[in-house]
C-alpha cells in the first residue's frame, strides 16, 4: 500500500493499493466505455480467477479515484530505439506492462495519474531488483501520447508488415535507468 498526497488535494491522501475482490467498482466512470467496462466487468476476473494482471487503485476519501492494470511482459530489443538496441540482449527483455490506467471523472486533473504512475514505477524498480525489469512498456491511446513522451517514454517500433502508420494504440517504453528519474514532479 502507498499513501501519498499530491498536489490539488489539500490535505486529502490517496491510497494506492491492490483491488481487492469486495471493492465496489460498479460506480467508476472515466469518460471512457471501454475502460469503465474493462474496469467494471474485467479487471477482478484478470486478477483473482485468470492471473493474467493486477489491478492497483487509488483511494480518496473512501472512493476509487482511479486504477492501473499492470502484468509482466517481454520484449526484444528490436523494437527500440538504436541507441537502446545496443544497451540490450538480442534475446526478450522482462518488462513492466502497463495496460490500463484511467481516473475518475470526479478526480480528473488532481493528479491522480500521476501517483497511480508513480507507483507503478515504483513497483518496476522493486521488479528489476527481484527478478529482473528492463522499464516500463505502456499502450497509449492517441490523447495520452503527449503526456507519456513528457515522462520520457519512447514510441517503440513498428511491427513488420504494417503500414507506415503509428498503432492504435502505441506502444512507448521507459529504460529502467530514467524510471527513477521521470519527471513527475514532487507533487
Amino acid at each position: 500500500m502507498i499513501v501519498a498526497s499530491a498536489a490539488g488535494l489539500a490535505k486529502a491522501e490517496v491510497t494506492i493499493r491492490l483491488l481487492a475482490p469486495d471493492d465496489d467498482r460498479s460506480h467508476f466512470a472515466c469518460g471512457d466505455i471501454e475502460l469503465d467496462r474493462f474496469f467494471q466487468r474485467y479487471a477482478g476476473q484478470n486478477q483473482f480467477r485468470h492471473h493474467i494482471g493486477s489491478t492497483y487503485i487509488a483511494v480518496l476519501d473512501g472512493s476509487i479515484a482511479g486504477f492501473v492494470t499492470v502484468s509482466p511482459g517481454e520484449m526484444t530489443a528490436d523494437a527500440v530505439t538504436e541507441v537502446l538496441k545496443k544497451k540490450l540482449p538480442a534475446y526478450p527483455i522482462p518488462i513492466l506492462r502497463i495496460a490500463r490506467l484511467a481516473v475518475d471523472k470526479r478526480f480528473q486533473g488532481r493528479r491522480i495519474g500521476k501517483l497511480m504512475l508513480r507507483a507503478m514505477f515504483e513497483l518496476a524498480l522493486e521488479l528489476r531488483d527481484r527478478i529482473g525489469c528492463a522499464g516500463a512498456v505502456v499502450d497509449a491511446k492517441a490523447s495520452a501520447v503527449n503526456f507519456y513522451q513528457r515522462l520520457g517514454f519512447m514510441p517503440l517500433g513498428a511491427v513488420r508488415g504494417t503500414l507506415a502508420a503509428p498503432p492504435e494504440p502505441l506502444p512507448m517504453f521507459l529504460p529502467i535507468e530514467l524510471i527513477g528519474k521521470a519527471r513527475l514532479g514532487n507533487d
